[in-house]
């Protein structure tokens, strides 16, 4: 089977692809993933063919420019990079003859190649696959359509025509808009295999709760207009140095003003997160996808402090599934972490959604769908 896949946005779009793509190389499948140039390096070393068709909708992406955000995000997602994009990816795809697309869930080349040559499709696990609403993001993707001289499209819900895949129990489902077939399968605990944890981290003391603070691979890059991603990371490394805790922040290249607290507060530019939520007792986070289902996945409960796009929903889920409580402000974020840390309802709450996770299917299943899927057997 020959499949194609479309990603952009940032380093955290590919590790939702990476499982899929690379459980699909192992069993011989061929791929082709196609993506913004700064993106394909992270492929490195699987079996497959990559290209660098898709325009980067970063660099696009004006925080100035005109509306409120909700329309800015439609941009972001759906905005006129998507012509280019389809103009440089349809005769790739011609050419590369794929049975099955499968697309970041916040990138829609991939699924206007689709339509047009009758392929089915389906969205990887995502916050903007949750987040989006296929209503609102219809008569944008119906301008990018006019423009290419498609049809015009007239099901929201097409975009999720042959489904979804996701990572999360049904129970503890982040979809805000429940459109087409979910694929659930188990998150593998780790999507790099090769990464270890730097010898200082066996080195903590273990008699204070260890915290993992991170704030995801996008919101270091984007412009102060739309989030103080250096005042965050200093909340944070000054919330944490006032708990009773060992913390690991991982600030993404952030500049931190604030040195370390007595040893206490362990400021890295990264570190191999789904690892270290293996021996952690809280994650803060800024509400990404991602991070979230990692911490669901090594049950540990969740400190968020959201900033744009899905992270605010993803901050009230949170709480409203009982997995962590929402940070209203940064000033709080000491606060909320004590509470969280004390809280043996919320600790059990994430054990019991660590178990509904690991009782999904593998991800072997996810292929086998996307078999059926590729055939016309869903």
């Amino acid at each position: 089977m020959r499949v194609l896949v479309t990603v952009t946005g940032s380093p955290s779009h590919v590790n939702a692809v990476l499982p899929l793509v690379s459980a699909l190389a192992t069993v011989h499948h061929q791929v082709l993933v196609a993506a913004p140039a700064r993106l394909l390096a992270l492929f490195d070393g699987l079996p497959l063919q990559r290209e660098p068709l898709l325009t980067d909708p970063l660099a696009r992406f004006s925080p100035q420019a005109d509306g409120p955000p909700e329309r800015r995000a439609l941009d972001l997602f759906a905005g006129a990079h998507l012509i280019d994009s389809y103009r440089a990816l349809l005769p790739a795809a011609r050419a590369f003859a794929p049975a099955l697309v499968i697309r970041d869930g916040g990138e829609f080349t991939g699924y206007l190649v689709a339509e047009t040559l009758g392929l089915p499709h389906l969205a990887a696990p995502s916050g903007a696959a949750n987040h989006l609403d296929p209503v609102v993001l219809q008569p944008q993707l119906n301008q990018r359509r006019a423009a290419l001289g498609l049809r015009a499209e007239d099901d929201p819900d097409a975009i999720h025509r042959h489904g979804r895949l996701d990572c999360m129990p049904a129970e503890f489902s982040f979809a805000r808009h429940r459109t087409g077939t979910l694929y659930r399968y188990r998150q593998p605990s780790e999507i790099h295999p090769g990464d270890v944890l730097p010898d200082w981290v066996a080195e903590l003391p273990s008699g204070r709760p260890l915290v993992l603070a991170t704030i995801g691979t996008v919101l270091p890059s984007v412009p102060s207009a739309v989030a103080d991603a250096p005042g965050l990371v200093n909340a944070i490394v000054t919330a944490l140095a006032e708990l009773d805790c060992q913390a690991v922040v991982a600030t993404g290249g952030v500049a931190v003003d604030r040195p370390r607290a007595a040893g206490r507060v362990h400021v890295v530019d990264s570190v191999p997160q789904p690892l270290l939520l293996r021996c952690t007792q809280l994650l803060v986070t800024h509400g990404g996808y991602n991070s979230i289902r990692e911490a669901v996945g090594a049950g540990v409960p969740m400190a968020v402090l959201p900033c744009f796009g899905d992270q605010p929903d993803n901050a009230d889920r949170v709480q409203e599934l009982g997995l962590g409580r929402r940070i209203p402000s940064p000033e709080e974020t000491a606060a909320v972490c004590h509470q969280v840390l004390n809280d043996p309802e919320v600790t059990a709450r994430t054990r019991h959604a660590q178990r509904r996770m690991l009782c999904l299917p593998p991800i072997q299943a996810a292929v086998d769908d996307l078999e059926k899927v590729a055939g016309g057997g869903a």
